[in-house]
């Protein structure tokens, strides 16, 4: 069972996402907050597994509600909502440590999906949201740097590149023959060795650090 908080300023949304939640037999919403102060308190009381994190609220926003929890050490990985796919949010809230970035028009179909893969340990970027990460950083013609991020192994790299394109850790294991368990255990000690909360984290670090460059 996958234990939700939904937080967002807005009654009707929360209860709209509640209801579409809760539909799932695998999905149970627990918690429901209307602003960030709020749910930074219902995750310390609840200590769920997800949290529905809307990026725009009263008292606390979103990103800074999840800086809150990520530095008191708590365990849910957060999803963060909102209705604007190209704003200055996406890459504050991912390094606050936001697991994910879903956009609020999203057909229903796709949100109890984006919550079981977040709580499965991947990443979640929308197609926008994940075209703007790219374009971000792209430098013209800038050649990627396979030797950057000198801590990880020539594995590990090898890894956090495929990483960075948006592979899942099936279709990694796949490409280089390896066992998925070996995948899994390669993309931990890439977040253990770059301090990395999750996967969205280390694909900006794989990034900055030049290690992949866009259209590479």
């Amino acid at each position: 069972m996958i234990r939700i908080v939904i937080a967002d300023d807005q009654a009707m949304v929360r209860a709209g996402f509640a209801a579409l939640l809760s539909a799932h037999a695998d999905i149970e919403v627990i918690g429901q907050a209307e602003d960030g102060a709020h749910c930074v308190e219902l995750v310390a009381d609840l200590d769920p597994d997800i949290v529905l994190m809307d990026v725009r609220m009263p008292l606390m926003d979103g990103i800074e509600a999840t800086r809150t929890i990520v530095a008191a050490n708590a365990e849910p990985r957060i999803i963060m909502l909102t209705t604007f796919d190209i704003d200055d949010y996406v890459f504050d809230a991912i390094r606050a440590g936001a697991s994910g970035f879903l956009l609020k028009d999203a057909p229903p179909s796709e949100l109890a999906e984006a919550v079981r893969i977040v709580a499965g340990g991947e990443a979640l970027l929308a197609p926008s949201v994940t075209k703007r990460v790219i374009e971000h950083f792209a430098t013209g013609g800038q050649k990627p740097n396979r030797t950057a991020l000198p801590e990880l192994t020539d594995r590990e790299r090898e890894i956090l590149i495929q990483v960075a394109r948006g592979a899942s850790n099936t279709e990694i294991a796949a490409s280089l023959h390896i066992a998925v368990q070996t995948v899994k255990t390669h993309v931990s000690r890439i977040l253990y060795k770059l301090d990395a909360r999750d996967r969205a984290q280390a694909v900006i670090a794989a990034y900055e650090s030049g290690l992949i460059v866009p259209n590479s």
